[in-house]
């Protein structure tokens, strides 16, 4: 995130895919039945970043009132667009958007971090989506801890200045390794401050577990793998077995906090191509999950150590290297005779964006992605990519979203 987002990260080992021009002409689904019958069940979610300030609040500084303004609008533009969850960012940087006896407030909440803003927004954000009829989950990044590499602008008190051999500083960034237990322990207890103490309804993790590969650098972990490593056959194995513990201890632990809460994660949108593995995908992404990030995202949806997974299907239709259209069906199988429920992650930020593909300048685009999915039971919805977008919504992509396919209010699977 050069202006760091969540996504521009994602993408960034993507940026030299070639895109097709086509953008497809599937047929726009007919007309729904007039009136306020409720539609069937389905995930109408939308990302909240808070990261770099990337949704919200929209700078750093603005007073308790301007911010508790800026979140509720949020709010009420999701139920507009009949939207029926929102996915939170309350931990971006090892740092909380409530008051944690763990970690500092976040500094993209007043523009220093450790100072209160003077309210609580995650506890805010949740009675104010409850009250809206909206599914509030929290959305945590377990092991970045800075969009820089320099230790001393953390606050003195921070976890990380006090435990600094829990640091690994790659590509310019600050991360908790994931390789410690302590690390892993800590992490945790620091996310279920926030589930113990609001009703919310879900736990949510992004696409960061190691990060993103960067071109000549190495990830710094050997003394951890010397302690840690020795029953497995080589560190890719290790550093996999580390995520998954992740994976299972905290699915495992929100349910002894919170018994109903779900958790869910949104992994990159490619486990591995089919050139890499025979069960892959038909794709040529630059970045698989399995072998860069070390997350086995098929094997939490295929063995249930999640309530629901939403990878990040963030291309167009036909795109030659990732496309959709192909992706689609792929996750569908992954998720077919299971328990885990799958959701599509959507691009809305790149709807209208002049530097992508000539398919993301049709408003229609991602209406025709819901169209598609609809044909595949195993997918139970979809959550778009970003807040920001859905109020702006620059060349109307979520207004014909809305108009083909959320004609009518809809609960959220349970």
């Amino acid at each position: 995130m050069g202006r760091p987002t969540r996504r521009a990260f994602s993408l960034a080992a993507l940026t030299a895919l070639t895109a097709v021009t086509t953008t497809g002409a599937a047929a726009r689904p007919g007309p729904r039945e007039p009136g306020h019958r409720r539609a069937a069940a389905e995930m109408r979610g939308v990302w909240l970043a808070t990261v770099a300030n990337r949704d919200w609040p929209s700078r750093p500084g603005l007073t308790a009132a301007e911010q508790r303004t800026e979140l509720i609008a949020h709010l009420d533009t999701a139920v507009r667009n009949r939207l029926n969850t929102v996915i939170f960012q309350v931990r971006p940087t090892a740092d909380a958007l409530w008051p944690s006896p763990y970690e500092p407030w976040s500094q993209y909440l007043t523009g220093t971090q450790g100072e209160s803003p003077g309210w609580d927004p995650l506890g805010t954000a949740v009675e104010e989506a409850h009250a809206r009829g909206l599914k509030l989950h929290a959305w945590f990044n377990p092991y970045r801890i800075a969009i820089h590499a320099d230790p001393s602008r953390l606050l003195a008190s921070h976890p990380a200045r006090r435990h600094p051999d829990w640091v690994v500083t790659y590509g310019g960034k600050l991360y908790y390794n994931p390789g410690l237990p302590q690390v892993r322990a800590f992490v945790q207890d620091a996310m279920l401050d926030a589930v113990a103490r609001y009703p919310v309804d879900a736990v949510h993790f992004d696409d960061y577990f190691y990060p993103y590969p960067v071109a000549g650098q190495t990830f710094d972990d050997d003394a951890a793998y010397d302690a840690y490593g020795g029953d497995f056959p080589n560190r890719a194995a290790w550093r996999r077995d580390n995520i998954d513990r992740l994976v299972r201890e905290m699915a495992a632990r929100v349910r002894q906090v919170r018994p109903g809460a779900e958790f869910g994660i949104s992994p990159f949108g490619v486990w591995r191509n089919a050139a890499t593995d025979p069960l892959g995908s038909d794709t040529r992404a630059g970045v698989q999950t399995y072998d860069d990030l070390y997350a086995d995202t098929r094997r939490w949806v295929r063995e249930h150590w999640i309530d629901y997974l939403v990878p990040q299907l963030y291309w167009n239709i036909g795109l030659a290297a990732a496309d959709y259209a192909k992706l689609l069906p792929w996750w569908a199988e992954v998720a077919r005779g299971t328990k885990t429920k799958l959701y599509l992650g959507e691009a809305l930020y790149k709807a209208g964006d002049p530097a992508q593909p000539a398919a993301w300048q049709d408003p229609a685009e991602l209406s025709r992605h819901l169209t598609l999915a609809a044909g595949h039971p195993q997918v139970r919805g979809h959550v778009f990519f970003a807040a920001r977008e859905v109020a702006a919504d620059p060349i109307g992509a979520m207004a014909r979203v809305v108009a083909d396919h959320y004609q009518q209010p809809a609960k959220p699977p349970r």
